[in-house]
């Protein structure tokens, strides 16, 4: 079985847009990610976001090219980046949560590498996630 690739990255809003365009980005995110065979997790807190996916090297990079050139949101940092035997993500092209703890997300964004992925990992637990 060939390895998934997966990358978290956090990035925040930008000023000009408002938070109900997140309802646009998950559908046409989902529509593009089953397309591409991406599963993952995005949770916004009303000002930052956290995505964490996974797919094959080349699809996983061309979405983070994307991502970084999105006018709806800026300061797109990769917090972790790895490889892994098998998805995490297998019921959802994307799901989606609210978070309502703004501190929680601020802290995923002031992390990197393996802590970063397993503070998003344990809060995940507690989103309520549609997908």
């Amino acid at each position: 079985m060939p390895a998934v690739h997966e990358i978290l990255y956090c990035s925040v809003l930008s000023p000009d847009q408002s938070a109900n365009i997140v309802g646009r980005i998950v559908s046409q995110a989902r529509a593009r990610n089953a397309q591409d065979r991406i599963t993952g997790l995005l949770v916004f807190d009303g000002i930052r976001f956290c995505q964490h996916v996974e797919g094959s090297r080349d699809d996983v990079t061309a979405l983070m090219r994307r991502i970084a050139r999105d006018p709806r949101h800026r300061d797109v940092r990769v917090v972790y980046e790895g490889s892994r035997e098998q998805r995490r993500y297998q019921r959802f092209d994307l799901g989606f949560a609210q978070s309502e703890d703004a501190d929680d997300m601020a802290g995923i964004h002031d992390l990197d590498g393996q802590e970063a992925l397993e503070r998003f990992l344990l809060l995940r637990s507690g989103f309520d996630i549609s997908g």
